[in-house]
Parts: C-alpha cells; sequence; structure tokens
C-alpha cells in the first residue's frame, strides 16, 4: 500500500531520522509514537506530501486515496458543515458542484447534457448518491447533531469543529488515513465509536495519539520514533512497552542463553496475546505475534522520568466534606449543589465533558476560588497538594533556572540533593540551569510534578496532569498514582489512567450537578451505556 525508502530528514546539518525503511500494508493500523519533538508530526506531514524530505522516496500503490485528518479549525468557516465533510473526497464533492451547476442553468447546450451524463456516471461511481447519509451518519458517531450539518463552520465551536474534520477525514472509505492525534478534544463516546470505525476500516491506518487506551485498541503495529531511527513493531502499545522493558531486562543478564530468552519471550506473547478486550482486534494481532523472532522485538532506548509520591504522614479517617457547593461563573452556573464526602483510600477521577465544572471545583477545594454557597471542610490531617491545569503563574516573568526554582520547594536545598532529584525527572547536566521561563509545556509539567512529590501531601489534586506530556512521562504518572497509598482527586482524559488509578468515579452534567459513582472507570461506562438505552 506505502512504502518509505531510505528516508532521511535534515535539520541544520542535524538528522531527525535517517535511512527509513518502512512498509505499510492494507487492514494494519500502526501507532507512530515518540518522545516530544522527535518527529511524529513532521513523518506524517512527508508521508503525505506536505514536506519534502533531505533524501529517500515515499511511494504508494497505483490509484491510492489518502486522506489527512487537517488541524486548521478555522480553513473551511465559509463552508457548510456537510459540504465540508463531503470535501474529504475532493474529487466526489467537485463533481457533485459542476454537476448543480450545469442543471441550475435556464438553457442547457447539447454539450452540457452529455458533460452531465458523464459527471452523472462518476458520480455514481464514487457513491455520490449516499455521501450525504454516509456524512451525517459518521458525523452523529462522533457526536455532531443533525441540527449542525446545514450550519456554517464559522458557527460551531472548537470542539465541533474538530469531529467535523475528523468527519472529513474519515468520509468515502479513503485507502490510506493519516491521523494526527485524532482523540484531541473528543470525548469518551466519541473516541469508542472512532475505535470501532477504525476496527471496521478495511484500508490503512496511520496515526499519532497520546492516549494509550486507544493505541492498545485499534493498532496492529507501533512505529518507533527513537533516537534517529524509526523501526516498526507488531502488536499496540502495551505489548511495545511491556516487551521493550522485558528486553531490556534480559539484554542485561547476560549469562541467560539465547534457548531461555527466546522460551520467556514465547510465553509472554503467549499471555499477552489472550489478554485483549477486543475479540476481532485480538485475533488479527495473535496471527501477527506468532510470527515474531527474538530479534523483532522491541529494544527501547527510550528514557522515561520517574514519578513517585511519598506523604509525610498517614492521613486521619476526616479527610474532606464538601456540603451543597455551587458557583456561577460568567453568568454560567458550573456547580449546584455539589455534596460528597471523601474517606480514606478514595482515589476519585473527573471524568466528562463539563471540564469548567472540574476546574472550578478543584479551586475550590484548594480555596483559590469562593463558593456562591455551600461549604468545604478539610479534615485536620490531610495535607493537599495542587496541579492546576494552567500553570502559567508559576513560570511566567520568573527568571529562575529549574535548579533554584524547585530549590524553594525543598525542605534540602543542598544542589546534589536536587541535582539527583531532577535526573530522575530526566533534567541532567547543564539542563537544571535552564531559566524555567523558556522551557516546553512537557518540561513544566515535570516541574510541577516535581513540585508536588517534595510537598509529602497526602492528598493529591491533578486537573489534566498529562497535557503536554509524551507516552513515557503519561506512563510515569500513570505509575505513580497508582503507587502512591493516599487520596487522589483527577480530572484527565487519559482513559487507561482512570481505568487503573481510580476506585470512583465524578462527572459533572452540563447543569453542574454531580454524578458520584462508587466503581471503576469501564464499569461506570457500562452503567452510563445503559443508562442512554433506557432513556
Amino acid at each position: 500500500m506505502l512504502t518509505v525508502s531510505e528516508l532521511s530528514l535534515q535539520y541544520g546539518g542535524t538528522y531527525l531520522f535517517k535511512d527509513v525503511n518502512l512498509q505499510f500494508t492494507q487492514g494494519n493500523c500502526y501507532g507512530v509514537i515518540g518522545a516530544n519533538g522527535a518527529g511524529k508530526s513532521t513523518f506524517l506531514k512527508i508521508i503525505s506530501g506536505q514536506l519534502e524530505a533531505t533524501s529517500g522516496e515515499v511511494s504508494q500503490a497505483p490509484n491510492t486515496r489518502m486522506s489527512i485528518l487537517k488541524q486548521d479549525q478555522n480553513m473551511y468557516d465559509a463552508f457548510t458543515v456537510m459540504d465540508t465533510v463531503i470535501m474529504g473526497n475532493q474529487r466526489l464533492y467537485d463533481i457533485g458542484k459542476e454537476k448543480d451547476a450545469i442543471y441550475a442553468k435556464e438553457e442547457m447546450t447539447d454539450e452540457d447534457g452529455m458533460r452531465a451524463c458523464e459527471l452523472e456516471s462518476e458520480y455514481a461511481e464514487l457513491g455520490g448518491w449516499e455521501a450525504e447519509a454516509d456524512a451525517s451518519r459518521i458525523l452523529q458517531g462522533l457526536g455532531v447533531a443533525t441540527n449542525w450539518h446545514d450550519q456554517l463552520m464559522s458557527s460551531l465551536d472548537p470542539r465541533l469543529k474538530v469531529k467535523v474534520l475528523l468527519a472529513q477525514a474519515l468520509f468515502g472509505q479513503p485507502d490510506l488515513l493519516l491521523l494526527d492525534e485524532p482523540t484531541n478534544n473528543l470525548d469518551i463516546n466519541a473516541i469508542n465509536w472512532l475505535e470501532d470505525f477504525l476496527l471496521d476500516y478495511p484500508g490503512t491506518v496511520i496515526v499519532v495519539s497520546h492516549d494509550r487506551h486507544f493505541l492498545n485498541t485499534v493498532c496492529t503495529h507501533i512505529v518507533d520514533i527513537d533516537y534517529g531511527k524509526i523501526k516498526m513493531y507488531v502488536g499496540n502499545y502495551d505489548f511495545w512497552y511491556d516487551s521493550s522493558q522485558l528486553m531490556q531486562s534480559l539484554m542485561k543478564a547476560q549469562n541467560k542463553k539465547n534457548e531461555e530468552k527466546a522460551q520467556e519471550l514465547k510465553d509472554f506473547i503467549s499471555r499477552f496475546s489472550a489478554n485483549k478486550s477486543k475479540a476481532k482486534q485480538a485475533t488479527a494481532r495473535r496471527k501477527l505475534l506468532e510470527k515474531l523472532t527474538l530479534e523483532e522485538m522491541p529494544a527501547s532506548s527510550r528514557r522515561y522520568p520517574w514519578v513517585g509520591f511519598s506523604p509525610d504522614r498517614e492521613v486521619g479517617k476526616d479527610i474532606l466534606f464538601v456540603t451543597d457547593v455551587s458557583k456561577t461563573i460568567d453568568g454560567v452556573k458550573v456547580l449546584d449543589k455539589v455534596t460528597f464526602t471523601v474517606g480514606k483510600g478514595d482515589k476519585i477521577a473527573f471524568v466528562g465533558d463539563n471540564e469548567n465544572a472540574q476546574t472550578a471545583l478543584f479551586k475550590i477545594l484548594v480555596g483559590e476560588l469562593e463558593p456562591d454557597e455551600g461549604s468545604v471542610k478539610w479534615g485536620q490531617t490531610a495535607t493537599f497538594s495542587y496541579f492546576p491545569k494552567d500553570n502559567t503563574p508559576f513560570f511566567q516573568d520568573c527568571d529562575d533556572t529549574i535548579l533554584d526554582w524547585l530549590r524553594q520547594y525543598s525542605e534540602d536545598k543542598h544542589e546534589s540533593y536536587l541535582r539527583g532529584f531532577l535526573g530522575r525527572m530526566l533534567f541532567s547536566g547543564d539542563d537544571i540551569f535552564k531559566a524555567v521561563k523558556v522551557l516546553s509545556g512537557g518540561e513544566k509539567v515535570r516541574c510541577m510534578l516535581s513540585r508536588m512529590m517534595l510537598s509529602g501531601a497526602n492528598v493529591l489534586l491533578l486537573d489534566q496532569p498529562t497535557n503536554h506530556l509524551d507516552l513515557e512521562s503519561i506512563a510515569a504518572v500513570n505509575n505513580g498514582l497508582n503507587a502512591v497509598p493516599c487520596n487522589v482527586l483527577l480530572a484527565t482524559h487519559d482513559h487507561q489512567m482512570v481505568s487503573t488509578v481510580a476506585n470512583r468515579i465524578f462527572d459533572f452534567t452540563a447543569d453542574g450537578q454531580l454524578i458520584d459513582k462508587r466503581m471503576e472507570y469501564d464499569d461506570y461506562l457500562a452503567w452510563q451505556e445503559a443508562q442512554a438505552t433506557q432513556a
């Protein structure tokens, strides 16, 4: 379907990647992973022809139609939602417009009639008569209601625009589908629909995503961009991660025989391939995994930060009491009579689309906002540390180095201690002397997590901590929150993090009322689906 041969990209004398040789075949889904800045989006742009490589070539099978998820939300503002989606097959859209223009003439010539016949034939062949129905089905699956379909794109809010552009990419059964962060700003129902769509999709998918649950569900292969090399491995993200960790440990054990290594890998593959939730994908992946050899297993040199939280003291029985809290912001009631109690061992995930309610509640809990009514009472033994969604105030107009910035939050002020701590967070060597105001989004998040780890708090409040993080850092945060023996209140879109960390779910309705369920996330989604079916 698509072949990459001897591909290299060089910037300013430095290779982003070099001598890449890959083949993408029909019916498979390839997840592209790599640290921030490794070149994931750049690689997709080269494949799509939007960017020219320094050397090498990308070739497609004849008559292959490629579809790309557009990133410019405003480029279709002058068009209706329906037209924007159908433009996913530009040839079909152009034929429809030319055909309509001919029929709109007051008088048609013989040439017009012959041209109309030609267009009608091609229009039918491309599925033109089903186009609006197909487009509507995709839009509704992604959560764009029918009342929006004839509206101009300019009238939609950004989150709906993202869904329309995704529908455009999916429209018309393209042979090759390139998706850069397709789950960004999608609600869980839209993500589930997209997963099912891609599982049934007969073409080739190449996708960049930081959503591990999504990668695990849809991917048959992982394409790893690591230290200037791009390699392809069979399996989904969890298989890549677990097997790469296993390979690293096996390579360190030099006294092991190859036969022993091979048997351990064989056992691992057998256990892994039998433990997939999506039966259709599991069957396809198992066939691929059975063909693996030892040399084809990933031995990644990827570095992972260390995230670990150690409370200074154990929290008592009374932790947090919230009673009848309401809050209106800019004329909109975001919290309405919210009442709950946090007990020992509760790890609570805030899910759903109402992020304004989530952030408002966090700010009220830590005292940054006053409720319009109601009360918040912390237990005497409870100490909290807060990770805000917007960390700008911590870095704006600050001339401190990373070392000095972190020193203010540490009881141990010695450089040797702080240097060791920062090293585990991947700030090594002279990195610690960088000014915090010039850090990337991901680096700032790692600084904020370091601040939390030094706090010794026994209640952690985190509002979207995975924003700006790469997959390695997300996995580290996930592991840290799994292991911490204290209370956690967490807002995140990361399905896997919620599923593995939380034992209680908070979901705010559009009018600010709280749905509080003591259950794991997948059980909550099943409950939610049952409620929708009954309605």
